[in-house]
């Protein structure tokens, strides 16, 4: 019989937590506290030349006061700050574009953000344009600690191939390219490795944090915050409540302390909302003008292709007002990327949150039944193929299925968002709604797509003003209905490539 020795060891109190019974629980304290005076005394000691997380999904549960602080200390600069964007103009990380703190930003998404536009098409700020649930994958891997892994998202495109411009030159030119990826094979399917990311620093937002760092996150103000916090080498959390250990019930904490190193009660929250949207039940489609009313026969088209009991996502602007439309009776679950499930309609003023979201920033509702989580969690459905559907908008399509919807090279930098991912599910039906041409009368359905590639054949359905058609794998586009008034010819004549046309194509819409 093996007989294990004794074996005392004096450890000194004060490098130790010192246990005290209390009745018959047990409180853990440490000789020293997790909790910071004010903001400015969390990141004093933060250097220039940092890799920093910056939690937060637009403006939406931003830490508000940490940014602030950092913004009042342009000593610590030559900053690569990663985050989903970058916030509005002076607003957010905005402030730190507007004080040239940051060298370099790891972002998904442009967004609406001119100064943050500007300064890279200037050649004055660095970024590194990533897919956004690649975004938040590389994050939580990083805080996983595993130091890469492979996606099918981007596979095809500059993703793939690099080339993107990081820098641009003073003329416009590349100075720094983002480089390729690695390539392989898995189950005959064709993936790009990533590798992950951590941060010397983390700032996070948090709703409630308790003093052992545990935390918790209020409605879609989750987003990027929770795999953030453990990707951080230094974890700080700015908190709108701090609460005594014991008062979080441990089922609703979101990250537990053991990822959280400083913490500091937030105050003067502003809570910018990006585009409050409100909802009008009065409203009339006769007084809006043309182009809308053209919009709105493409919304309404769109809207059948929701069936009972499916699982969507909807892209910013035309395909979210699709959900405006769904035939009543009809239950479709609406999945938005920034983490929420069970989407309802846009909220009356008087409902109005701004931690609650969707994925173009707009105010929205949750339905019973709806649920909250991060970024990594809602790609993870996404990429895993768990929605039925996905609608979203686009510059151009090729006869082939070929997606472009993200950049105009040297003009436009709106950021690819999570359309890479959503269109890289293998089994999630993928449809594009759009104008059959641009405003020059050019067309947007072409034989091969001129502007970078968002997928590679992934496109199956494509819904405009004038017709829908398929994407027959192997073939190319196949016409299956016609907008009221339109002819086939009107639609060979609007249309950049060659198609089929169905036997019992008809005016449907």
């Amino acid at each position: 019989m093996l007989k294990l020795a004794s074996v005392t060891r004096r450890i000194p109190v004060s490098a130790i937590a010192v246990v005290q019974r209390v009745g018959v629980s047990i409180v853990w304290r440490r000789d020293y506290s997790k909790i910071y005076p004010s903001a400015d005394k969390a990141i004093e000691d933060i250097p220039s030349g940092s890799t920093i997380l910056f939690g937060g999904f637009g403006l939406c549960g931003i830490p508000e006061d940490l940014i602030g602080a950092v913004a009042n200390k342009p000593q610590i600069n030559n900053l690569t700050a990663v985050s989903n964007n970058a916030g509005i103009d002076g607003v957010g990380l905005g402030k730190l574009l507007n004080t040239r703190q940051i060298k370099r930003m790891v972002s998904s998404y442009v967004g609406e953000n001119k100064e943050f536009a500007r300064q890279y098409l200037c050649g004055e700020l660095e970024v590194e344009l990533t897919p956004q649930g690649t975004l938040a994958e590389r994050i939580r891997a990083g805080g996983a600690g595993i130091p890469a892994f492979y996606t099918a998202t981007g596979f095809g495109t500059a993703i793939q191939h690099g080339g993107t411009p990081i820098k641009h030159t003073t003329d416009g030119a590349t100075e720094i390219a983002a480089p390729p990826r690695e390539v392989r094979t898995f189950n005959g399917r064709d993936y790009v490795m990533e590798t992950s990311i951590t941060g010397d620093y983390a700032l996070i937002k948090a709703w409630k944090a308790d003093e052992l760092g545990n935390l918790m996150f209020k409605a879609s103000a989750n987003n990027f915050n929770a795999p953030m916090a453990t990707a951080g080498k230094i974890t700080i959390v700015e908190a709108e409540e701090i609460v005594p250990v014991g008062e979080l019930s441990p089922s609703e904490i979101h990250i537990p302390g053991i990822h959280v190193h400083r913490i500091v009660k937030g105050s003067k929250y502003e809570k910018r909302i990006e585009k409050v949207t409100v909802r009008n039940d009065d409203e009339s489609h006769a007084d809006l003008p043309p182009a809308m009313q053209k919009r709105i026969k493409i919304i309404r088209r769109a809207a059948r292709e929701f069936k009972d009991g499916m699982y969507a996502n909807l892209g910013i602007g035309m395909p979210m007002l699709a959900s405006n439309y769904i035939e009543p009776g009809t239950i479709v679950h609406l999945q938005s990327e920034n983490g929420i499930l069970g989407l309802g309609p846009f909220p009356l003023q008087s409902q109005v949150d701004p931690d609650l979201i969707n994925a173009g920033k707009e105010t929205v509702t949750v339905l019973p039944g709806g649920s909250f989580f991060s970024s990594d969690t809602s790609f993870a459905m996404i990429r895993s193929s768990r929605l039925d559907l996905t609608i979203l908008g686009g510059m151009e399509v090729s006869q082939t299925g070929d997606l472009a919807n993200w950049i105009i090279p040297g003009k436009m930098v709106k950021g690819m968002g999570g359309a890479m991912d959503l269109v890289s599910a293998a089994n999630t039906k993928v449809v594009v709604t759009m104008d059959h041409n641009d405003k020059s009368g050019h067309p947007k359905i072409l034989e091969k797509c001129s502007l970078p590639l968002t997928g590679v054949g992934c496109v199956n359905r494509i819904i405009t003003d004038k017709c829908v058609f398929d994407v027959v794998p192997g073939k190319g586009l196949l016409l299956r209905e016609l907008a009221k008034g339109v002819t086939v010819e009107d639609v060979r004549s609007s249309t950049g490539c060659n198609f089929d046309v169905a036997a019992d194509v008809a005016e449907t819409y």
